[in-house]
């Protein structure tokens, strides 16, 4: 047997699986993105679209049976992603022998340099969105929390949690670029300069298409645009 045969196979998988969970993640985005920009539509439209998301399959599905299940599948793929990504960053770190000053590699962009502190500053992120939105539902401003329309007012009227929210989506968008980018390789769709150049555009389309479109409604909301 070849010497780190095995090793470079389990190294291949946890990038598979990175990749795979990563796009998982992407589809999420996008819709989750979809549902935010309701908010334009008004507070009718965007409390009809959040009650919508609980009926999607009844009577075969219990109520919110459907979200639950996307939940699920969420929290499967945050702790393959999060797993794999350790064990890779792990395993990156065990391979240096010998301690060396790290000099600016001009190559590589500043999204792969800052992957790893910006996949951190996403899973705190997540942590406080779900806190903020959905499990402990705190409206900062002391308003009400069993309306969603009024709960996103009230959340992004205030300027410093969208300020929080403006600097996730920024780590956000640098993740998606760089994720894309490194997804496209590991699933072997840039063996050639027209398929890199494509994957790279990709990668920014899609960077600022979800992070643009997440900070559409805070900004606005900030602003006045969007209000009770």
């Amino acid at each position: 047997m070849v010497k780190g045969a095995r090793s470079t196979r389990s190294t291949i998988a946890l990038k598979m699986l990175m990749a795979v969970s990563g796009i998982i993640f992407i589809l999420f985005v996008l819709l989750h993105m979809y549902g935010n920009l309701k908010a334009f539509a008004g507070h009718d439209a965007y409390n009809e679209y959040a009650e919508h998301l609980r009926t999607i399959g009844e009577p075969m599905l219990p109520h919110a049976g459907l979200l639950w299940v996307i939940r699920t599948v969420l929290v499967v793929s945050l702790v393959v992603h999060v797993w794999a990504a350790v064990t890779l960053w792990h395993r990156a770190g065990k391979a240096r022998t010998v301690k060396y000053q790290v000099k600016k590699n001009a190559a590589s962009s500043f999204s792969s340099r800052f992957m790893r502190w910006g996949g951190l500053t996403l899973l705190v992120f997540i942590v406080w969105h779900l806190l903020n939105f959905t499990i402990g539902k705190v409206n900062v401003s002391g308003g009400a929390t069993n309306d969603p329309y009024n709960l996103l007012v009230d959340s992004f009227d205030v300027w410093w949690l969208t300020l929080i929210y403006l600097v996730a989506m920024a780590a956000l968008g640098l993740h998606l670029h760089h994720g894309v980018w490194s997804s496209a390789q590991t699933l072997g769709l840039t063996n050639n300069a027209k398929a890199r150049r494509n994957a790279k555009t990709l990668g920014w389309i899609v960077a600022v298409v979800i992070a643009g479109g997440f900070s559409l409604v805070p900004v606005f909301v900030l602003a006045g645009v969007i209000s009770k």
